[in-house]
């Protein structure tokens, strides 16, 4: 994203995440925000995938996608914070939206959680 308030609103999810996990409270407001920068800079796709993440964590108290996993790699890394390390690496994608290999992982997180 373009949008400098864009770029701190990400750093603050992310460092919250960090700190306090999933709080639901603060989390929501804050991806709902950054959802209308992505309105504002005309970029359907993250547009989506904020819709879809809000919903599914106002659904399920949580952030059950689990973490995208290079196909090269058959280990799968069980971890207990998974749904925050899923979710931060999902809000992180939106900050440089250049890299091809950030718009393709949206576009799997957005099927993801069209199909959850």
């Amino acid at each position: 994203m373009e949008n400098k308030a864009a770029i701190k609103l990400i750093d603050k999810i992310l460092n919250n995440l960090d700190k306090k996990g999933i709080n639901t409270d603060t989390l929501i407001d804050d991806i709902k925000q950054l959802r209308t920068y992505a309105l504002e800079e005309q970029i359907p796709l993250v547009v989506k995938v904020l819709r879809l993440t809000c919903e599914h964590i106002e659904e399920n108290n949580s952030f059950l996608i689990p973490m995208l996993v290079d196909e090269e790699d058959d280990e799968e890394v069980e971890t207990e914070n998974e749904p925050v390390e899923s979710l931060k690496y999902l809000i992180a994608l939106i900050k440089n939206l250049n890299n091809k290999i950030n718009i393709s992982d949206l576009k799997e997180y957005r099927d993801l959680l069209n199909n959850f």
